[in-house]
């Protein structure tokens, strides 16, 4: 399996403006510019992506480890902060909250360490990754 984006990028850094689409075209065009990045312009960013891509494939992966273990979940919710300084990305923190029934706060715990070294953005990602979640 492979997917693609294409980023097309006019003018200089600052004043220039970009555009990016999917290969699903869910991004269709979508505008990304220095001030959506650096700033609070309107538009995306790369580090907004990366926290998408790396939220939802950790979800994911912990969606499979639960149901692995023999539980059922209801819901998985992952927030992820991309912390981009001096112009390296140099931490992903996921903040999760889930509701499983029967699951012990101890597994839980142990499945979203799991899921946090094996998804495969996680592995992607050369940087420190961390996590905090609650059972709800």
């Amino acid at each position: 399996m492979k997917r693609n984006a294409t980023a097309v990028w006019k003018g200089s850094l600052k004043e220039g403006k970009g555009a990016l689409t999917t290969q699903s075209t869910t991004l269709n065009n979508t505008q990304y510019s220095f001030g959506s990045r650096f700033e609070e312009g309107v538009g995306t960013n790369p580090e907004e992506l990366i926290a998408a891509a790396h939220s939802g494939c950790f979800s994911m992966q912990l969606s499979a480890f639960i149901g692995e273990a023999g539980f059922t979940l209801d819901s998985i919710e992952t927030k992820c902060v991309i912390d981009f300084q001096n112009g390296s990305i140099v931490s992903s923190t996921l903040t999760v909250e889930a509701k499983i029934p029967g699951i012990s706060n101890d597994t839980f715990q142990e499945l979203v360490t799991k899921a946090e070294k094996n998804c495969p953005i996680s592995k992607l990602l050369n940087t420190e990754i961390s996590s905090t979640a609650t059972l709800v």
